[in-house]
């Protein structure tokens, strides 16, 4: 039987604000445990809230960047259970009037996995969204080996949560989710989207049923992802178990599972709650938020966004729309793109040694596009010095490897090293006549239509030259000069 696999997903993104969501506390990662805290974030009797108006802005202008409708008036609510890592026993959470609702989530084909982006079921999806709602987030949990540890740095930090219709239909599809959306966050300004550090969180919401059937399978959640090939490798295997559960007659109960990544298998944590279980109501700590006072400041700092970049990459640069779409993935790579190609005539010409001479040894050096020693304006020289015909392509990776090592200008490597071509039209006609006359058999061979004598011929005027003529220069002489 074939099999249709639901996926929705709840993103947890942490905002880029200098302090935590209803308290002056500072927002910052790495602290010594326990150091960034108040009464107000650890729940003391008697502290109050006030709202960080920033984290509103950064909440509404996702919202904008989604093509979120954006609500009126929105309010907070308090989420009520009993956790190690809830002070208070209630979260400040919104309920039922988010500030966002609806939206969307483009995915683009280089946010794929690369060994999925050749067979990419439906090209040019879009994943609708159900609301985006602000919050605070919890306190954070270690666990040693008798004893759990709270660190309360974590709590209060402001937390939006974006919430996606169940439109995702395979692990892959989930993590080009995943790249998009991160993608569009860095863009914007709203968080790093760090995965490594908990700035970005993930539970998957995933169901399966049998192709035939409309309705939707019974929802398992799997709690807190964090790094998005988890998530991937979660999804494959939830989604076989649930087939395998389905296959043998078994029924798929609503429950909350965890994922072990070392051991590649999803456990049960609990029975999944319902809405009615965390006993929402109004917080009476925090007036309802007008957000048309917002809207106007907001709208001035959505940014060109990740979709309209590649495209216009397409059409100011000439460049394909998959290379757009790898030099737009990453912001610093698109940034350190423009600054090079700024002032080149041929655009497309950096964009190559960009994708592929200077990923490369990023990659090798295992350093990111920032700590590149290679400025973008030494690489749109190297790049003008090629294109003007006063070094080979060959000799230009030679002087590339050394600004790599040394950061030095390739136009003093190039005359320190000697490379300079020579592109004198007379001084290689001379050498072609000199190789022509020293090689009078090829040269008949050529004239007999052996078209490779050229190659031989012009390997001898490359010599006397000692590398240094043009090489397309040379086969232009050549094959005048032996047709005369």
């Amino acid at each position: 039987m074939n099999y249709i696999a639901a996926i929705g997903l709840e993103v947890h993104v942490q905002l880029k604000t200098r302090s935590k969501m209803f308290c002056a506390c500072p927002n910052a990662y790495g602290a010594p445990p326990n150091t960034h805290t108040c009464p107000t974030c650890l729940g003391l009797p008697g502290a109050l809230p006030a709202m960080n108006e920033e984290a509103l802005r950064m909440t509404v202008l996702t919202g904008l960047m989604l093509d979120c409708d954006i609500a009126d008036v929105s309010k907070f609510d308090r989420k009520n259970y009993f956790y190690p890592d809830l002070a208070k026993n209630y979260q400040i959470s919104q309920y039922d009037a988010p500030l966002c609702t609806n939206g969307r989530v483009p995915l683009h084909d280089v946010a794929y996995p690369q060994d999925a982006q050749t067979a990419i079921a439906t090209s040019g999806k879009t994943v609708n969204l159900v609301r985006i709602h602000l919050e605070e987030d919890v306190a954070k949990s270690f666990h040693f080996e008798t004893t759990t540890g709270i660190d309360f740095n974590r709590a209060g930090t402001p937390l939006m949560e974006i919430v996606s219709q169940p439109e995702i239909a395979s692990p892959d599809e989930a993590f080009a989710y995943l790249t998009s959306l991160k993608q569009i966050l860095i863009c914007g300004g709203i968080s790093d989207a760090d995965m490594e550090k908990g700035q970005l969180r993930c539970d998957c919401n995933v169901s399966v049923r049998a192709a035939t059937q409309a309705e939707l399978g019974a929802k398992v959640e799997i709690k807190n992802m964090n790094s998005i090939s988890g998530v991937r490798r979660a999804l494959r295997f939830e989604i076989e178990r649930q087939i395998a559960l389905l296959e043998s007659g078994a029924t798929i109960q609503q429950e909350t599972r965890g994922w072990n990544d070392d051991a590649g298998e999803t456990f049960l944590m609990r029975s999944k709650e319902s809405a009615h279980d965390y006993r929402y109501f109004p917080d009476p700590d925090l007036l309802p938020i007008a957000t048309h006072a917002l809207l106007a400041d907001v709208r001035a700092r959505v940014p060109e966004l990740p979709a309209a970049k590649r495209m216009r990459f397409v059409e100011q640069y000439g460049v394909s729309g998959y290379d757009a779409g790898v030099l737009t993935h990453d912001l610093a790579v698109a940034a350190y793109f423009e600054r090079a190609a700024e002032h080149s005539p041929k655009p497309k010409s950096v964009a190559n040694w960009i994708l592929n001479d200077l990923q490369s040894a990023l990659s090798a050096a295992g350093i990111s596009v920032g700590d590149c020693p290679i400025p973008p304006e030494a690489l749109e020289e190297l790049v003008g010095l090629i294109d003007a015909g006063r070094i080979s392509g060959k000799q230009a990776k030679e002087v590339f490897a050394e600004m790599f090592e040394t950061s030095r200008p390739a136009g003093v490597i190039v005359k320190e090293r000697g490379l300079e071509q020579v592109s004198d039209v007379a001084a290689i006609e001379a050498l072609c006549d000199n190789a022509i006359a020293a090689n009078p058999k090829p040269a008949a061979d050529y004239r007999a239509g052996n078209a490779a004598s050229l190659n031989f011929l012009t390997g001898q005027v490359m010599k006397l030259s000692k590398g240094k003529a043009n090489p397309q220069i040379v086969t232009e002489i050549l094959t005048r000069k032996l047709k005369e």
